[in-house]
């Protein structure tokens, strides 16, 4: 579910305003922050994440969109227009912009979501403990301390069973 692009809340409409052949602009808006939108006039933004403040995000998010991979000379922008990414090498060069759209799209930026039965227990396990060291390292970094024992818990927990 994509969340609101105003507030925390999930969008529950989507607008697409085509200013010109070659630039959309994307809304995604709560039931409140729609209605301000569409009727009043004075909170209508002229950016899908201007809040009201005109143009100025849209001057600091050119550089990022009309950045080009060095490999297949892809620009962000061409991803958001085509929907693809020209090689494997894209993920890495654009990877702060595709973390923020993953985000506003599934509001997650990892998978938490069904596995197929027919992948066997060991590589689920495997993946787990993956994800679960990953993250040990992380509370480590931030020193969680309480995070990281409760992880170092749970993996033990998962080698066990």
């Amino acid at each position: 579910m994509m969340k609101c692009n105003k507030c925390p809340k999930p969008a529950t409409l989507h607008i697409t305003e085509i200013i010109s052949e070659e630039q959309i602009e994307e809304l995604h808006l709560c039931e409140e922050c729609a209605h301000k939108y569409l009727y009043e006039p004075q909170a209508k933004p002229t950016s899908p994440k201007g809040g009201g403040i005109p143009h100025t995000e849209d001057a600091e998010e050119s550089p990022a969109m009309n950045r080009e991979c060095p490999l297949c000379g892809i620009k962000f922008l061409d991803f958001r227009n085509q929907g693809r990414l020209g090689c494997p090498h894209d993920y890495q060069e654009f990877h702060d912009e595709l973390i923020r759209l993953l985000e506003n799209i599934h509001g997650e930026t990892r998978h938490c979501g069904k596995v197929p039965k027919r992948l066997p227990q060991n590589k689920q396990k495997q993946s787990e403990l993956v994800q679960l060291r990953k993250q040990l390292l992380h509370a480590i970094n931030k020193e969680a301390y309480e995070e990281a024992a409760r992880l170092r818990d749970r993996i033990r927990q998962v080698e066990e069973s």
